[in-house]
C-alpha cells in the first residue's frame, strides 16, 4: 500500500521520525510520496533524512498557493526555486502541491494564478506529473491546467473534496483523484458517493499526514500507518477487497509517479 501524499518533512514528525517510519512499514506501507515546499531548507533537510531511513520514499516539490505571495511579480523565481530543488533531490517524482486556494486567500489571486501556471509549464517541460491543491477555485484550476498544460500535463487532485462536476472535469483531463481520511468522516456522504463512481484505475489514497486523521482516531496526529482506515472505507464503497484496492492504487501510483 502506498501513501500518495504526506508531509513527513513537517516539524510534527521531527521528534519521532524513525518511529513513524517503522510504524508505517509495520502497517504494510510500501512507500510514501513526501510533499515539500520549494525553498524550505528545513523541510529539504528532513526529507533527506526520511530518504536515508526509507530509500523507497519519493518526494514532490512545489510552491503552494498559500506561499505564492513570496514570488509576487516573479513567477519565474518560483520556477527557479522548484527546478533548483529538484536538481538536489534526484528522488523527486512530481511538482506540487501546487494550485489555487480562494478559501483562505493567503496570497493574492493574480499571484496564485501566475505562480500556478508557471509551475504547470515547468511540469510540461520536465515531463513530470503535478500534485494539485484546489479549494473554491474549481473553474480556474481546470482552465489553468488546460491552457498551461496543453493536454500534456497529468497528475492527481490530492485530498479530493470537490463536487461531481470537478471530478468529471479532472478525469476528463486524464487526472487521478486521491482520497484522504475525510472519506471516513460521518458528514462526508456526498464525497463517498463521488468516490464510489471514480474508475478504479484513476484512484489513489493518501493520509495528508499530519493532517486529516481518519475515524476512529480523530484528534490524534495523523501518520502514514493510519491510511489503512481510508483504504478499508474506499474498498467497501467500491465493493472490492482491501487487497484488490491496494493492488489497483499501487499500480496507479507507479504508473503516475515512476518508481
Amino acid at each position: 500500500m502506498i501513501d500518495s501524499h504526506c508531509h513527513l518533512a513537517d516539524d510534527a514528525f521531527a521528534a519521532d521520525l524513525t518511529e513513524v517510519i517503522e510504524r508505517s512499514k509495520g502497517a504494510g506501507i510500501e512507500r510514501v510520496l513526501v510533499i515539500l515546499e520549494a525553498a524550505n531548507a528545513q523541510e529539504e533537510a528532513q526529507a533527506q533524512k526520511v530518504h536515508a531511513l526509507w530509500p523507497d520514499v519519493r518526494v514532490s516539490v512545489g510552491v503552494h498557493p498559500h506561499h505564492a505571495k513570496q514570488f509576487a511579480g516573479n513567477a519565474l523565481g518560483a520556477v527557479d526555486a522548484v527546478r533548483t530543488q529538484i536538481a538536489r533531490l534526484p528522488f523527486t517524482r512530481a511538482i506540487g502541491e501546487i494550485g489555487l486556494d480562494y478559501h483562505y486567500d493567503l496570497s493574492p489571486v493574480p499571484v496564485q494564478q501566475a505562480v500556478f501556471r508557471a509551475q504547470i509549464r515547468l511540469a510540461r517541460e520536465l515531463m513530470l506529473p503535478v500534485v494539485i491543491h484546489t479549494r473554491e477555485a474549481d473553474a480556474d484550476t481546470i482552465e489553468a491546467l488546460k491552457s498551461a498544460g496543453g493536454g500534456e500535463v497529468k497528475g492527481v487532485f490530492h485530498c479530493f473534496t470537490g463536487d461531481a462536476d470537478l471530478a468529471e472535469a479532472a478525469l476528463d483531463l486524464g487526472f487521478h483523484l486521491s482520497f484522504s481520511g475525510i472519506l471516513t468522516f460521518p458528514k462526508a456522504q456526498e464525497l463517498r458517493n463521488i468516490a464510489r463512481q471514480v474508475p478504479l484505475d484513476r484512484l489513489l489514497i493518501e493520509t495528508d499526514s499530519p493532517y486529516l486523521t481518519p475515524a476512529p482516531h480523530r484528534g490524534e496526529r495523523n501518520e502514514p500507518m493510519r491510511m489503512t482506515h481510508t483504504a478499508s472505507t474506499l474498498a467497501a464503497l467500491k465493493g472490492i477487497s482491501v487487497d484488490e484496492l491496494d493492488k489497483a492504487t499501487t499500480a496507479n501510483f507507479h504508473a503516475l509517479f515512476r518508481p
